[in-house]
């Protein structure tokens, strides 16, 4: 069981995607992929939360003078993409978490594959997961950070496209991926949004 949080401040990052190992490769489950890259860097693991979620409390980033950035919790609802609110809400409750410090990492169409994209608020896109929090908080007004997978090729349905793998071009390019997107995260909450938008948002 994971206790509350003790310090005041801290953060609920979540990774959407669909439970279960036949899920686990989906370009749908990319959110949930970067938050085990976090868990990974912070050596911890995610443990099951009666919140019908994993969730593992770390810091994130380091900040000025090298002290180790804020605390929060990060979590992977544990049910099916859309029906990730209930969690939401129930892990913002036990943790006591303000829905301004809720970052929410998902997949994106409209944004070019590999591409890193930050932002508060805004429509949902058709993602139902995105679409079960803003329904479940009653507000669409929390962070996203969102990690470009591109448009289906020819006329795939979008729905059939997410729920499949990466290609095998796209495996290769993955771990960098998912390493930026981490490191947005960290971005966004040590630096606020606008500075993280202005170094994520950069050409490269």
């Amino acid at each position: 069981m994971i206790d509350a949080v003790s310090d005041s401040g801290p953060w609920l990052v979540v990774g959407l995607g669909n439970p279960g190992p036949g899920y686990a490769g989906n370009r749908h489950n990319v959110g949930a992929m970067v938050v085990d890259e976090i868990v990974r860097r912070s050596g911890d693991t995610l443990r099951t939360h009666k919140a019908r979620a994993v969730a593992a409390q770390v810091r994130l980033g380091t900040g000025p003078g090298g002290v180790p950035g804020p605390p929060a919790v990060v979590a992977v609802p544990s049910c099916y993409m859309n029906e990730s609110g209930g969690p939401v809400k129930a892990l913002l409750s036990f943790f006591s978490i303000p829905t301004e410090r809720l970052v929410v990492v998902h997949d994106e169409l409209d944004i070019d594959a590999g591409a890193i994209r930050l932002k508060r608020g805004g429509g949902e896109g058709g993602h139902n997961g995105l679409r079960s929090i803003s329904s479940s908080l009653g507000t669409k007004d929390y962070h996203r950070v969102r990690v470009g997978i591109g448009r289906p090729p020819g006329r795939m349905d979008p729905a059939d496209f997410v729920l499949r793998d990466f290609s095998p071009a796209e495996r290769k390019e993955l771990p960098f991926v998912l390493d930026e997107a981490a490191d947005a995260v960290e971005q966004l909450v040590t630096l606020g949004l606008l500075d993280a938008q202005q170094r994520v948002h950069a050409p490269r």
